[in-house]
């Protein structure tokens, strides 16, 4: 089995070393497919493959479907520049090529490193995705705002997590909700849908409570509270962007999906 890694880039300067020095002898080439970064992203990559593409295209699923088409082996491991391999990881894709492959896809959890520790509830974790697989038998598509990879074929379950560097702080973490805050709500308004008095004064708090107490957030300490609030927060966000569209009736157009 020979493994091509892809990588999606966009301005991921301060987090992408990270990312490509753990596939290192673990995966056989690194596709970097960089949406136009104008810092020093496609330079850093440079230094580990030579396989770096500049897409013009905004839309995450082309970017995700055009490395793979760029890759040159039948294998995908899927990995984004603020994630890693972690050091059980590798070790078990490493034991996975020796021998012939015994299904279609790997899925693997996700572990986050926020504010100082490792994120084990709040509903990030285990966070599973099929991430290795067989170049036939997935794509990336889009339903609605959900991307996610379509896969057809047998999956087995890896334990080893994939390690992601989350939000570097709190003000990065607000930033990220309030980019995806404001592309729900014009998907929202696409689809002619409402803001109402429960959207925003109810939702956001059962919000909480289900991350909080139900996900178990408190078992994660400081960092599960934020999660747990800033969660609520993102709902009232959308709702709350819904209802200043309705009330501007502009015309819109949906905003890019590189984060």
């Amino acid at each position: 089995m020979k493994i091509s890694a892809v990588v999606v880039t966009y301005n991921n300067e301060k987090k992408i070393i990270p990312c490509l020095e753990s596939l290192q002898g673990v995966v056989d080439e690194i596709v970097v497919v960089d949406c136009r970064s104008t810092d020093l992203t496609r330079k850093i990559a440079s230094y580990f493959t030579p396989k770096v593409f500049v897409h013009p295209s905004l839309d995450y699923v082309v970017l995700k479907n055009f490395g793979q088409e760029k890759a040159a082996f039948n294998w995908i491991l899927s990995i984004e520049p603020d994630e890693r391999l972690s050091r059980a990881l590798k070790l078990k894709l490493l034991r996975i090529k020796q021998r012939s492959a015994e299904a279609d896809g790997y899925s693997i959890p996700r572990l986050s490193y926020y504010l100082g520790r490792w994120v084990r509830h709040s509903g990030w974790y285990p966070n599973r995705r099929v991430r290795l697989y067989r170049k036939g038998a997935g794509v990336w598509v889009r339903e609605q705002h959900r991307v996610y990879l379509k896969f057809l074929g047998k999956v087995i379950k890896l334990k080893p997590p994939m390690e992601h560097l989350a939000f570097s702080s709190i003000s990065e973490h607000v930033n990220y909700l309030n980019r995806v805050s404001e592309r729900r709500a014009q998907e929202l308004y696409a689809r002619r849908k409402k803001s109402r008095f429960y959207h925003l004064c109810l939702l956001p708090i059962f919000r909480f409570f289900n991350t909080y107490f139900l996900k178990a957030g408190w078992l994660d300490g400081y960092a599960g509270l934020v999660i747990s609030v800033l969660s609520g927060y993102s709902v009232f966000l959308k709702y709350a962007k819904l209802k200043e569209i309705w009330k501007k009736g502009e015309r819109i157009e949906l905003v890019s999906y590189i984060q």
